[in-house]
């Protein structure tokens, strides 16, 4: 059943009395689920590829590198919407879930044998392509099954994935360094093992089938969404903190590289396998206090505009300074910064979804302000990173697109 919003006369999610109630066990699948997926994205782009693009090509890794993962990020917009518009004319998410996960194996399986910066390219393309039919199921779990008055505490499950997954990734690609063909097998094994853990332990109820669209139909409703004020602005927001954050963070090992002042005798891989744990129990931390807190205060907009500031002063503190001592000061503060608004900005989109009856699209427009921005994200730090002759300028602008971000959420009506 949906409502209609009296600020907004959007459509809105299901009624927290009408919603079912959530699976026993849920929340902790949705959180192995988001920390597997989360744990190849980190591992593989953090690490795995920048290392493998270098030793190909070390003269051309920044441009290259860039190229690869503005391409693939294509790729993963376009099978994100799509893959969950298909899911919601099924009724179902469990075969979604476990198909892409499945296919994760095959599609590392090919990365790691790819020997050229082109064969990279279209391995990635495909890796993308089968982990966004795996995340446009699973993340439109939660408006199907959760009730309003719990989405905090399953946005924060679902957040939690990001900092378990990257601290296992950063963790995982440094182990397998020297062996990057492993590496991904390992990775591919762990998605596959979570898709099919997931589906077996978190039964669904098949959702009235919805009836097939044209492509052009098809197109109009992806763009019919942004019409709506609330969920304009939740996507904008999305977008510019996303922007910002991967402008920065697809580059973390070149950072360490070329930018940071490492301790005599520590090598960048190790600094990231540092890094990250130090990233995730901030996340963790902030994560579980955001959803807590924003169910707790019915306050989404505060937290959201909040952390995406304080992102923007983190992205700062590696600007002003080369040294090591700077770099888990950010990975700290970003790590609090991020962990929250990823927990609450989640739940908040999840209240301005213009028709519960296309959550799975909607959410899957959405995550286009999670991957639409890491196509562009490589394009632009490459050209920073090139004119200005380092990375300072990537930090500034970051920040300048964190900020940014904090302000879009203003605009929203709906939610407070």
């Amino acid at each position: 059943m949906a409502l209609s919003s009296p600020d907004t006369g959007n459509a809105a999610a299901p009624d927290a009395s009408a919603a079912p109630t959530p699976t026993r066990g849920l929340f902790p699948l949705l959180l192995v689920g988001n920390s597997a997926m989360y744990t190849l994205y980190v591992g593989v782009a953090g690490i795995l590829l920048a290392l493998q693009v270098e030793h190909i090509d070390p003269a051309n890794k920044v441009s290259n590198f860039g190229l690869i993962a503005g391409v693939s990020a294509i790729f993963a917009t376009v099978f994100n919407p799509v893959a969950g518009a298909l899911s919601d004319r099924s009724g179902r998410r469990n075969p979604w879930i476990l198909g892409g996960g499945l296919a994760a194996v095959p599609a590392m399986y090919l990365l790691g044998f790819a020997d050229t910066i082109l064969l990279i390219t279209i391995a990635w393309c495909l890796g993308q392509a089968v982990m966004n039919v795996y995340q446009a199921a699973i993340t439109s779990v939660v408006p199907d099954r959760v009730p309003m008055t719990a989405r905090g505490k399953a946005s924060a499950a679902v957040g939690l994935g990001l900092p378990v997954g990257s601290a296992l990734g950063a963790l995982i690609g440094a182990a397998f360094s020297e062996d990057y063909r492993t590496g991904y097998l390992v990775f591919g094994a762990i998605v596959a093992g979570s898709a099919l853990l997931f589906t077996l332990g978190a039964r669904e109820q098949r959702l009235p089938a919805r009836a097939p669209l044209a492509a052009k139909a098809q197109l109009a409703a992806f763009a019919g969404a942004l019409r709506h004020h609330d969920f304009r602005w939740a996507f904008i927001g999305r977008a510019l903190l996303v922007l910002g954050y991967f402008a920065v963070s697809g580059y973390q090992l070149y950072v360490l590289q070329d930018h940071t002042v490492l301790p005599e005798g520590m090598e960048p891989e190790a600094a990231v396998a540092i890094l990250m744990p130090l990233t995730s129990v901030a996340m963790v931390v902030s994560t579980v206090l955001g959803g807590y807190l924003s169910d707790r205060f019915d306050r989404r907009k505060l937290f959201v505009g909040a952390s995406a500031l304080l992102s923007a002063v983190a992205l700062l503190i590696p600007a002003v300074s080369t040294s090591w001592a700077a770099m888990p000061a950010f990975s700290v503060v970003n790590g609090l910064a991020f962990g929250c608004y990823m927990a609450v900005d989640t739940a908040l989109v999840t209240m301005v979804l213009p028709t519960a009856e296309d959550a799975a699209r909607d959410m899957g427009v959405l995550n286009i302000a999670n991957a639409g921005p890491q196509i562009v994200a490589p394009f632009i730090a490459s050209a920073i990173v090139s004119v200005s002759g380092g990375y300072t300028a990537l930090f500034v602008v970051a920040a300048v697109l964190a900020a940014a971000g904090a302000l879009a959420v203003r605009p929203i009506r709906g939610v407070r």
